[in-house]
């Protein structure tokens, strides 16, 4: 089975500091894990109105596109099936809203220094992802 999903990180600069938005959820064994937000393509919506609503909805912060991430996939088991599950994450710059775990998929929600944001992510593939973060907001900060 295949699955479609849109995200992404989304920044603002406080006190001088660029800061991103990270959630963290429970794994299957209690372990919380840091992650990006992200969520399943509603019907009628685009890739990138998915990642817009999907971080809102995880975060309570609302962004706006500044450039593509780049696309995450992999693979995993659900109770009654295998999953191909693909990813695309977009950066976002803060354009409102406020920090919020209200979401029930989320378990804890933090602004994070953005020199720190690889180091607290949970998977590799995500950290590769921001890594590219400094030079993409050359020109958008």
């Amino acid at each position: 089975m295949n699955e479609t999903s849109a995200g992404g990180l989304v920044y603002t600069t406080r006190g001088g500091v660029v800061q991103g938005v990270l959630i963290g959820r429970r794994d299957r064994r209690g372990i919380l894990r840091w992650l990006l937000p992200k969520g399943h393509i509603e019907d009628g919506e685009t890739v990138a109105d998915t990642a817009v609503r999907e971080v809102a909805e995880e975060t309570g912060i609302s962004g706006r596109i500044v450039a593509e991430l780049g696309t995450v996939d992999y693979w995993f088991t659900a109770p009654d099936r295998r999953v191909h599950k693909t990813v695309h994450h977009y950066l976002m710059s803060a354009v409102g809203g406020e920090l919020s775990a209200d979401d029930i998929e989320v378990d804890e929600v933090a602004w994070v220094p953005l020199d720190e944001v690889a180091s607290r992510l949970s998977y590799d593939d995500e950290r590769r992802l921001v890594e590219q973060v400094p030079g993409l907001l050359d020109g958008h900060e």
